[in-house]
């Protein structure tokens, strides 16, 4: 039963995650760069400092226990910025192939480099174990099968259809992008990897890893923050930030965008408390949520009709891929 509420956890914020990018649509007249960097502010400074103090009882303790295991921050951050500049690809990988293709390329190659690169570059190797391998592989396979839909679409649609679903789609360069966001983004993975002793004794098994949630999150907001507002600068964006009219509006749902976004790595938290019992699936948690995220990505993309104008096979093809990432999310534990 553990398990299974695990596994409901992490599916519930993989669908936070998943519809994070909805609320950003009610953004009004600011540039991209603008409303990033605030979304930003409440998705990796605000939220993941609110979580990190349900494990720590205090600012001031959190502080502490950073300072009392300086080389495991130290890592955690580099490895959030490292993410940072994927989530800035990211963010590129849907502009060229819309919600669904690009979070899916990228969030594939995100889960099966973060379950595999983490025990390795930690020195847990023999946590990958041939259930957890199996389960990578499916995942992928299940990636691929979505990624052979979207080629299907790029084919199969006018380039004015094209332009209606998604304006700047572009599918060979969305690919490139969206393989490099998904090898920077596993860093997130690598930072809660070495981010694992960063917890007070006695801290319950739910909130363990928030305290390298907020690291790993911080290094990302840097990386970010750089680039927005070396955006701001170039494209002559700073009166975006002094439409204080628009502040109760945009900042609402800058705010609930980033709350979404960080309910993916509360819940993974709060599910892997669940999933204890299993060094299988613990160690497979990040590639359940990568591929979760995939799933509810897709859903989001048939709702926002990003697949318009594509005939059955092509929507035949994308539902099977669904349906293989949907079995690897629980294959390891059938496996051990």
């Amino acid at each position: 039963m553990d398990i299974l509420i695990g596994l409901l956890i992490i599916a519930v914020g993989s669908f936070g995650q998943s519809s994070s990018y909805v609320p950003i649509n009610k953004v009004k007249d600011w540039s991209w760069e603008s409303f990033w960097l605030s979304q930003g502010v409440f998705a990796w400074l605000i939220f993941p400092l609110i979580g990190a103090l349900l494990a720590v009882p205090s600012l001031s303790q959190l502080i502490s226990l950073y300072a009392q295991h300086p080389a495991e921050s130290l890592w955690t951050i580099f490895f959030g910025i490292l993410w940072g500049i994927g989530g800035l690809t990211f963010g590129l990988s849907m502009r060229y192939l819309g919600v669904a293709l690009g979070q899916s390329i990228s969030l594939g190659t995100c889960a099966g480099l973060g379950t595999i690169l983490t025990p390795i570059f930690t020195g847990r190797p023999g946590d990958l174990t041939l259930p957890v391998i199996v389960g990578v592989i499916v995942t992928l396979l299940g990636i691929a099968i979505i990624g052979v839909a979207g080629s299907m679409k790029a084919r199969s649609i006018s380039d004015e259809e094209k332009q209606k679903a998604v304006k700047d789609f572009n599918f060979t360069k969305g690919l490139t992008v969206a393989f490099m966001a998904g090898l920077m983004s596993a860093c997130f993975s690598l930072g809660l990897g070495f981010g694992e002793p960063l917890h007070l004794e006695g801290t319950p098994d739910i909130y363990k890893t928030l305290p390298a949630t907020l690291l790993v999150t911080l290094g990302g907001f840097v990386t970010n923050a750089v680039y927005c507002l070396y955006q701001n600068h170039k494209n002559k964006t700073w009166g975006d930030y002094r439409k204080t009219r628009l502040y109760a509006n945009n900042l609402l749902f800058c705010a609930l965008a980033g709350l979404l976004w960080y309910s993916q790595f509360f819940g993974l938290s709060l599910g892997k408390g669940f999933l204890q019992s299993s060094a299988t699936l613990l160690t497979f948690s990040w590639c359940i949520l990568m591929a979760l995220n995939v799933t509810f990505s897709n859903v989001w993309g048939i709702i926002l009709k990003e697949w318009r104008g594509c005939n059955r096979k092509t929507i035949g093809v994308l539902l099977i891929g669904l349906a293989v990432l949907i079995v690897s999310s629980f294959l390891p534990q059938l496996l051990k």
